[in-house]
């Protein structure tokens, strides 16, 4: 039976609802004679602002409730951020699109120093990533690195209001928002490697919905989702949710498929960072060999630590 309304779930954010609002309109544009309309919804990780993400649970904390609302019925797809979502779904849901990478760099918002080499010894940086905190303390010991939780708009608000020096936001979000202008310098990946599918849009539906998934395979894009498939393997073979400093990134190009990732201790002292290129048809291979390196290289007594700190 042919369904005449797509519902969309999405948390309640402005950057969630600008994802939502941006898949919206393409399926508009797609399906003219079809109602799309969106159902807000708040997460865990909406509603925890006390905490750093890692304390909390991690990844999944966005996405829980929107998963379990589609599993009942009540939606029919959820957009999520890429990178927010875990590398294993829960029953019955599949990553139905993945769309075009927006940009994947991580972004200084500093009013007063402008970039990281600028900022004064001891400086104050805000971001709720161990990621970006390794990577930036590996390049910067000297950093005070910060908790900084809530969203786009509350993030900024705090840098002027509790006297940071800098803080660190994905380019995607505070472009998509509008804050472009606010970015005074983009982190090379060479310093600071982006979280798993960092840009990417997911849309996630119901695995029986086979019109649905049709529907939606015009929004997938061949090489982000080839990308996607490298990065989320890495991830699952080292564990990684919020709570590991892990960054990495691929890119596809044609049948190639590059990949570097990164792990490093959480005090940026040690950091363990290779790359592979390989066919894109092998991406989750590349993906789990290139963890395995890292993990042989050292980053297996990082994770086995946090593991202990975590207990």
């Amino acid at each position: 039976m042919r369904k005449d309304t797509i519902v969309i779930g999405t948390r309640s954010s402005k950057l969630a609802l600008w994802q939502a609002d941006y898949i919206q309109a393409k399926l508009r544009e797609r399906y003219p004679e079809l109602p799309v309309v969106e159902k807000r919804m708040t997460t865990k990780g909406d509603r925890v602002l006390d905490a750093p993400l890692a304390k909390i649970g991690g990844k999944g904390l966005f996405t829980k409730e929107l998963e379990q609302a589609m599993l009942a019925g009540e939606i029919d797809i959820a957009v999520h951020s890429l990178k927010d979502m875990p590398t294993e779904l829960p029953p019955g849901l599949v990553l139905a699109a993945v769309t075009e990478r927006f940009d994947a760099g991580d972004a200084v918002v500093s009013p007063r120093y402008g970039t990281l080499a600028n900022l004064p010894q001891g400086a104050k940086v805000g971001t709720s990533s161990l990621r970006r905190r390794a990577q930036l303390l590996a390049q910067r010991p000297d950093l005070e690195i910060v908790s900084l939780r809530g969203n786009v708009n509350t993030r900024l608000q705090k840098l002027e209001d509790e006297d940071f020096d800098a803080i660190i936001l994905a380019v995607a979000g505070l472009k998509r928002l509008g804050f472009g202008e606010r970015i005074t310098e983009v982190l090379d990946k060479s310093v600071c490697l982006p979280a798993v599918g960092q840009g990417a849009l997911a849309i996630e539906a119901r695995a029986d919905d086979e019109e649905m998934i049709s529907r939606l395979a015009f929004l997938d894009d061949a090489a982000m989702r080839a990308a996607a498939r490298a990065e989320r393997a890495f991830l699952a073979r080292v564990e990684g949710g919020c709570q590991v400093p892990v960054g990495v990134y691929a890119t596809a190009e044609g049948t190639t498929l590059a990949i570097e990732a990164v792990i490093a201790s959480l005090d940026g002292a040690r950091l363990y960072r290779s790359s592979r290129t390989g066919s894109a048809s092998e991406a989750e291979a590349l993906g789990r060999g290139l963890a395995e390196e890292l993990l042989a290289a050292g980053g297996e007594a990082i994770l086995q630590e946090l593991g202990l700190l975590q207990d």
